[in-house]
């Protein structure tokens, strides 16, 4: 039995880690190939071993990895080179690269807004920029960018990530216009306080600071839930996007909020 995305190439940029990680296996697990970006070589190299090492092991060839800064001019394009040498075409893009300085507005400097603004906003446009006209020549894409639930409930001391994120909602509202003609769909999954094995390790071995414990004591409270999602269910979201079945929807946020925000 084939998966519903056999046969498909994606792009998982940030898929070395974190919720980028199990969105890179979820896509694999539906029977597409991944190129999954990450940072650093080490965060590459680390997650393909985890990937030959677990239930994907008996599928090689399936799966291959980039290392760049995609906030940098020229990386995007180079990361779409090597997806495409390495498998001979794209057909998914998830934008999924982030991360900033969570604090208060005040406490920012400089290095921290550039940092958030960059890590968020300019990978996700850069990327975009990279795939369109690929995509648009060939009349098929999908592009599906992670952005956030905060940017709707306003959660403590995320007001500059989510002026990072709320870029990433705007961008996808205009592109999805834009090349709605062109064959190509542009989504955004917005999840909200998600947890992952970093976080969770991170917490249990203490070495979180009293602020972040208590941003993630705000969010719960905001979640009619009662807890945080879990990486696997943001997958899930981004999995249905990269689907022929999700062909008409475009130009949205979906929310994985456990009902934080509601409309």
């Amino acid at each position: 039995m084939t998966g519903p995305l056999e046969g498909r190439v994606a792009i998982v940029t940030g898929g070395a880690t974190g919720i980028g990680f199990c969105i890179t296996r979820r896509l694999l697990d539906d029977g597409a190939r991944v190129l999954l970006a990450g940072l650093t070589e080490a965060d590459v190299s680390a997650a393909l071993s985890r990937l030959e090492m677990g239930r994907l092991g008996e599928a090689p060839g399936r799966v291959s990895g980039f290392a760049g800064d995609l906030a940098e001019p020229g990386v995007a394009g180079r990361l779409l080179a090597t997806a495409l040498d390495a498998f001979g075409r794209v057909d998914i893009c998830v934008n999924n690269a982030g991360g900033g300085v969570i604090a208060p507005t005040l406490a920012h400097t400089e290095q921290t807004l550039q940092a958030t603004i960059s890590n968020n906003l300019w990978t996700t446009l850069r990327m975009c920029l990279a795939v369109l006209p690929y995509f648009a020549e060939r009349g098929y894409g999908r592009i599906i960018s992670i952005g956030a639930e905060s940017v709707r409930n306003g959660l403590t001391d995320h007001a500059v990530y989510n002026a990072a994120k709320g870029g990433v909602h705007g961008l996808t509202t205009g592109l999805a216009r834009e090349f709605a003609g062109a064959g190509i769909t542009v989504n955004v999954v917005a999840p909200s306080y998600t947890r992952t094995s970093e976080l969770d390790a991170r917490l249990a071995a203490g070495q979180a600071p009293p602020r972040l414990t208590q941003v993630l004591r705000d969010a719960i409270a905001l979640i009619p839930a009662g807890r945080g999602a879990e990486a696997d269910e943001v997958a899930a979201a981004v999995a249905f996007l990269a689907r022929e079945d999700s062909r008409f929807i475009t130009g949205q946020i979906i929310s994985v909020n456990g009902g934080s925000s509601m409309s």
